[in-house]
């Protein structure tokens, strides 16, 4: 997000002004049709599918909400036409069908919604200690006093240490925690208040809270499964802020029915939504939200820069930042 933009205030005779296919909304038009390339922005309708793009287009910008989860699993006659670059405003690419990723490259919104999922985090592992809403008395015969949890001393569990999983680290350190992160690839350097996990069961095995805030990939996949959760502390409190697919959700149900495991707090679920009378909906140890973690923050402006940014590399003829890797998954 402070990567720097290459500016030019006159577009240069020879850099072609990029035909550009919008299906972000007006206030990214808004963002874009002031550069200095002089982009040709066309709105694609909303009532079209997204990969019935203008065949002059040589930019793409899109989302999952617009319509994908419809895609054929074949590629359309055409398909990618003219385009030369696409930038999506989500971090995953899940949503997406394996085609628009085998071709022009792709460009993600990497850590844009990483405040306000990680103030949901931090949200959802207070509301789990402190309890305010189940201690609230009806009646003057219910006025008692129930002892409250607390952080200090606790142990937080982050799987994957992208934007998302350090912007928690960032808010949970004043609570006085112990915080153990799982990450992929090795640490460069020693981070002050964060004690590295080698696995996800050693890290399940000592966290009170674990955040799961990991790509959703072939090698992730149902991670969270039957046997980790028997490693688990009866007080563990899973939060889910990553993708459904991740966790096991039938193991996830019965290590919450036996009192294995304390509770859950799942943002996003394996299918999403979940199907009629799924029993996910109302089991008293789950907390569920309909996928808005990433909600409630200046994302359209993060999007906006970021795809600026990006658009200066591109009509400069430079690499892009953040671009999809096939080979990570993300």
């Amino acid at each position: 997000m402070n990567t720097l933009r290459i500016e030019n205030k006159r577009a240069s005779i020879s850099v072609r002004s990029p035909i550009v296919v919008n299906q972000l909304g007006a206030e990214i038009r808004a963002a874009l049709a002031d550069h200095w390339s002089r982009p040709l922005i066309i709105d694609h309708p909303a009532d079209r599918a997204p990969w019935e793009i203008a065949p002059e287009a040589d930019v793409l910008l899109t989302r999952p909400l617009a319509g994908w989860h419809k895609a054929p699993a074949e590629k359309p006659a055409g398909w990618p036409f003219g385009l030369r670059w696409i930038q999506t405003a989500s971090t995953g690419v899940d949503f997406f069908p394996a085609w628009l990723l085998d071709g022009p490259v792709v460009t993600v919104g990497r850590g844009i919604s990483a405040d306000p999922i990680a103030e949901y985090v931090l949200a959802a592992i207070l509301g789990f200690e402190k309890r305010i809403h189940d201690i609230r008395p009806r009646s003057r015969e219910q006025w008692k006093i129930t002892p409250l949890g607390s952080l200090s001393g606790k142990t937080i569990g982050i799987a994957g240490f992208g934007a998302i999983g350090r912007a928690v680290v960032e808010r949970v350190k004043p609570f006085g925690v112990n915080i153990r992160v799982l990450r992929r690839s090795a640490w460069p350097y020693v981070i002050p208040g964060v004690e590295p996990a080698d696995s996800i069961e050693k890290l399940v095995e000592v966290s009170d809270h674990l955040v799961l805030a990991l790509p959703a990939t072939t090698r992730t996949a149902r991670l969270i499964d039957a046997d980790v959760l028997a490693r688990a502390k009866t007080s563990l409190h899973l939060i889910n802020v990553a993708r459904g697919r991740i966790v096991d959700q039938n193991a996830l149900l019965q290590a919450l029915d036996e009192g294995r495991i304390a509770g859950a707090t799942l943002d996003v679920t394996d299918p999403e939504p979940p199907p009629d009378y799924d029993p996910i909906y109302d089991h008293p140890k789950i907390v569920l939200t309909p996928h808005v973690s990433w909600t409630g923050g200046e994302d359209v402006k993060r999007l906006a820069d970021k795809t600026l940014v990006n658009l200066d590399a591109y009509a400069h003829g430079v690499p892009l930042a953040d671009v999809f890797d096939r080979n990570l998954e993300y």
